[in-house]
């Protein structure tokens, strides 16, 4: 590879990570809105009180919590939606992968997607579309964290190397973990946005610990690299996810047993069940990953006990390159 490409590539991931990182900006701001339950601060959009959204005097709201949130949640899909108009102009100026450039043009069409599904939730003062405009923001994160990854990814640093103790059962729950994760996070939905499925939420909250403990375990002692940085990455936001939601439990629900009673619309609940929906979606990005990590991995043969699961002329694309 020449230094010219080694520079188009630099550019191409360094705005990939800063889609990545301003995408969180309106997620978690979102998240402190329906804490708030300041989702119909303003009854109007893409007005805000019947002005322009971007000439609205956002700072004179300080004093009133619901709009001044609700407006900066806007003010940041902004800017979201002029980062990925940036990321496409880059990826069609410095890169010439063509499911790269596809991938820019994707996220650029969620962000549109995602902005009209909000300015819907106002227009239509639907609690339903609130939820399902929480959902797909946690699904547009991942996307922009998936796409990250992809474009970062150099599987030739490993090229040779082998996990010899990574077995089919451990992979299957790789690949379908972000599928129960997201099923976790649905239901976290459901409660949040309209006070059911708490059981359940718990239940599942025990079937992702056990599943990640069961994956974090395999990851952790691959002798790939790769697979141990994606395990540290699970870990990591599993971790902080459990933390967030004892968190949340105490601080809405209390803990009776304890003496801890909780009091409403508290600063410490506010942030804390704010900071849990965001955990949530990290968790989503990096259980994603992981199986994607996992899918590439054993189709450039180096998961041993999975060669076998795919043709030579996959295995002979992937020790091209593929996605990478």
């Amino acid at each position: 590879m020449s230094q010219t490409d080694d520079h188009i590539n630099l550019t191409v991931q360094r705005f990939a990570v800063l889609t990545c990182i301003v995408a969180l900006l309106p997620i978690s701001v979102g998240a402190l809105v329906t804490t708030l339950k300041a989702g119909m601060a303003f009854a109007d959009w893409p007005t805000s009180d019947g002005q322009n959204m971007l000439l609205y005097p956002w700072l004179n709201d300080l004093r009133h919590t619901d709009k001044f949130v609700e407006h900066g949640h806007r003010l940041a899909g902004v800017l979201i939606g002029l980062v990925s108009i940036g990321l496409v102009v880059v990826t069609f100026v410095k890169e010439t992968r063509r499911w790269v450039r596809a991938g820019s043009i994707i996220i650029l069409l969620a962000v549109i997607a995602q902005g009209l599904l909000g300015g819907m939730r106002v227009r239509m003062n639907e609690q339903v579309l609130a939820m399902t405009h929480s959902i797909t923001g946690g699904l547009f994160f991942t996307l922009c964290f998936l796409f990250a990854f992809l474009v970062r990814r150099r599987p030739a640093d490993e090229r040779s190397r082998v996990d010899r103790r990574f077995s089919p059962v451990v992979y299957a729950v790789g690949v379908l973990f972000p599928f129960v994760v997201f099923g976790q996070y649905v239901l976290g939905g459901f409660f949040r946005h309209l006070g059911r499925m708490l059981h359940e939420h718990l239940a599942g909250a025990v079937i992702v610990t056990l599943l990640a403990a069961v994956l974090l375990f395999a990851l952790l002692r691959s002798d790939l690299l790769s697979f141990r940085s994606r395990g540290k990455w699970l870990a990591s936001a599993l971790l902080l996810q459990i933390g967030l939601g004892l968190g949340s439990w105490v601080t809405k629900l209390g803990f009776p047993t304890l003496g801890w009673v909780a009091s409403a619309n508290s600063p410490a609940q506010n942030v804390v069940c704010s900071l849990h929906t965001v955990g949530g979606m990290f968790l989503l990005a990096t259980a994603s990953g992981a199986a994607m990590e996992l899918i590439l991995s054993a189709r450039s043969g180096q998961i041993e006990q999975l060669t076998g699961l795919f043709s030579e002329s996959s295995l002979t694309s992937g020790r091209n390159g593929g996605l990478a």
